[in-house]
């Protein structure tokens, strides 16, 4: 049975000086006290001063959509345009626009699909991701990184770093009889295994276990390698293991 939750707002000063609408702290605490709980309204934090921020926080330089509107023109009568948007929001006539494609090349020679969203939809877009951060960041484990606040790409290499050269990162153990160091960005992994019996199980049952649910490995980006204080010319693996066995993991959605 779903239960409705509508979490009051409370309100803090932004860098203007005016207070806005922020009810997060609640909708945190009730996203971390109860895993089952479904949040149903959730709209009214949508509020004109998130739509403000969302629109500061966009890359001002960013290529435009199909609208064709940049940073800069939106920024002109921004109050009046985001009064707008968060009427078209809450009474339902609010509509994204398509995403304009661009193609960018890959090094092995083919491109990756790029989607280019009108301004108005990145705004949109912005403050939606602020509210869902709210509930699912008290679900993520310590060792994900990636698209997330203050989780990026640069922090997960520098737990790498930590785990291959002082000590071990983030730990997690599942029926393993060696130490296991998991670091994670967006839907690609680092698993560094203590045995090289167990990385060779973890790639057999991962494979089985991705199946299940229509996904499977992208082979070229998988390796199983030997890195640590006895095959690697840096010798400053104290803590580490002296063999550690690691899998390099990424997915594709399976055709």
């Amino acid at each position: 049975m779903t239960k409705e939750n509508i979490v009051e707002s409370n309100t803090r000063p932004t860098q203007s000086g005016e207070r806005v609408s922020q009810g997060f702290d609640g909708v945190r605490e009730r996203a971390r006290k109860n895993k089952q709980e479904r949040f149903t309204a959730l709209l009214h934090h949508v509020t004109p001063g998130l739509l403000r921020e969302s629109f500061y926080a966009l890359k001002r330089n960013a290529a435009p959509g199909v609208d064709g509107v940049t940073w800069e023109e939106y920024a002109t009568g921004l109050e009046d345009r985001l009064k707008d948007l968060h009427g078209r929001v809450h009474r339902g006539a609010y509509q994204a626009q398509p995403s304009k494609r661009r193609w960018i090349p890959k090094a092995n020679g083919k491109q990756r699909p790029l989607g280019i969203a009108a301004l108005e939809d990145k705004i949109v877009q912005q403050a939606v991701v602020t509210v869902l951060n709210a509930i699912y960041e008290e679900d993520f484990r310590g060792f994900s990184y990636g698209f997330r606040p203050g989780r990026g790409q640069h922090m997960a290499l520098d737990a790498l770093d930590v785990a291959i050269k002082r000590k071990r990162g983030n730990q997690w153990r599942q029926a393993a009889r060696g130490e296991i160091t998991i670091i994670r960005c967006a839907d690609d992994a680092i698993l560094g295994f203590e045995r090289q019996d167990e990385a060779e199980r973890y790639l057999r049952e991962r494979k089985e276990h991705l199946r299940e649910y229509g996904l499977e490995r992208n082979e070229d980006k998988t390796r199983l390698i030997r890195f640590g204080r006895l095959c690697m010319p840096i010798r400053t693996l104290a803590s580490t293991p002296d063999a550690i066995w690691g899998h390099i993991q990424g997915k594709n959605r399976m055709q």
